[in-house]
């Protein structure tokens, strides 16, 4: 009768205690810290370039494919492990993930050749866009719907703060102790991750029905195809302009070497700055925002060409340059929309997307150098391309977009 009373009294404060809160600060930042992680190698691999080219005995150009060898990791892998980890619970997934990441920038850090050194930074950008993609839902998921950007926003502010924070620290720290040290301490940061995302992020299990084969409905859907043409050639502007702004500054603007960093930091506050306060816009009116940005982001990118002449001018025009980065996050959160029941690929094929243009950005700027437009060039290319993007947002805009999930958070 005792253990009949007690097993009844378990019962009943079970039912009547709350359900237990999580900790949406602490997710967020705990996601924020593998966004980091992403931002850190994805950037600082640039700046390493000259070191390790040295340090294996490469030329410059040569080097320049290891770069290149980590955005056709992000582009093969966002698909492929979005679709294979479809029906796993999320937590579980962001640290798989987060391991692989570390795996491949601690396989860097000892890489004995440079073939291995491409190999390893080819693994290590497989699970970015993977990443990105899940982490996005899991934050959105935890907030009410009209708030959903503003969580993905939270998100991003690790790659963006990475550009001002983490980039120069594994720059500096791959002067000081050798390039193998910046590649080290990703590793450790992904470790971090990975204990943070254990410690804080609620268990998710798969949704009924989820499978690999729902995943891909996904690119049967126009507005998908849409939304990421919007981001592969509208950002192509942004990656334009910031792949050879320290040689503009240092040939157009006569700017010294020690002011370039500074210049670069100004470019990542302002995308923490856009990434902070776009969203609220965002959740109130997603598409007007997108287009927003992205007429912004072309008049930014004229301005600049324009006023490189003299630092104190291109300084506000960088900033400006660097606020029309949360197209990042508006489009993060317009898949969520228009991707249904299959958001895991198309979340992540976002980051494929703005992968094609940080390709696209660069090579169509450096053809604009090549033919003797000079180092500005670059700002009107980016326009063009920012201009491009608002064209396919238009065209998304105008079209049929069929039923549309506006609660992704409620599940």
């Amino acid at each position: 009768m005792l253990l009949h009373r007690n097993i009844e009294t378990d019962i009943m404060v079970e039912a009547i205690s709350p359900p237990r809160r999580h900790p949406v600060g602490l997710v967020h930042f705990a996601l924020a810290l593998g966004g980091f992680a992403i931002g850190t190698t994805e950037f600082a691999t640039m700046s390493l370039l000259p070191i390790f080219a040295e340090g294996l005995r490469i030329d410059a150009p040569t080097a320049g494919h290891v770069i290149s060898a980590y955005a056709l990791g992000v582009v093969v892998g966002a698909p492929l492990l979005a679709v294979g980890a479809a029906r796993f619970d999320r937590r579980t997934v962001l640290v798989v993930l987060m391991a692989l990441f570390a795996l491949g920038n601690g396989l860097s850090a000892i890489a004995p050749d440079f073939h291995s050194l491409l190999l390893f930074r080819f693994l290590s950008g497989l699970p970015h866009g993977a990443y990105f993609g899940i982490a996005s839902l899991v934050a959105a998921s935890l907030v009410p719907a009209d708030r959903r950007t503003q969580a993905v926003g939270r998100i991003m502010l690790g790659l963006t703060v990475a550009t001002i924070v983490g980039v120069p620290f594994a720059n500096w720290l791959g002067q000081a102790l050798g390039w193998r040290w910046g590649f080290g301490v990703v590793a450790v940061l992904a470790f971090a991750t990975m204990a943070m995302v254990l410690a804080f992020v609620p268990r998710q299990p798969a949704e009924a029905g989820a499978s690999p084969l729902r995943e891909l409905q996904a690119l049967r859907r126009p507005q998908v195809w849409l939304t990421l043409a919007t981001g592969a050639i509208g950002f192509g502007g942004i990656f334009a302009v910031y792949t050879y702004l320290a040689s503009t500054l240092t040939e157009v603007t006569r700017a010294s070497g020690a002011t370039v960093p500074m210049v670069l930091a100004i470019f990542g506050l302002g995308m923490t700055v856009g990434n902070l306060v776009v969203p609220r816009f965002a959740d109130r009116a997603l598409m007007p925002t997108a287009g927003l940005l992205l007429l912004w982001s072309a008049a930014s990118l004229a301005i600049y060409t324009v006023s490189a002449e003299h630092l104190w001018s291109i300084l506000p025009a960088v900033f400006a340059v660097g606020l029309g980065g949360a197209l990042g996050t508006v489009l993060q959160t317009r898949l969520m929309d228009v991707a249904q029941d299959a958001q895991g690929l198309a979340a992540a094929l976002n980051h494929s997307a703005f992968n094609t243009a940080n390709a696209l950005g660069p090579w169509l700027g450096g053809m604009a150098i090549a033919a003797g437009y000079g180092w500005t060039s670059t700002g009107w290319v980016g326009a063009a391309l920012a201009l491009g993007g608002f064209l396919f947002w238009a065209i998304s805009v105008a079209t049929p977009s069929g039923p549309v999930l506006r609660t992704a958070a409620a599940h």
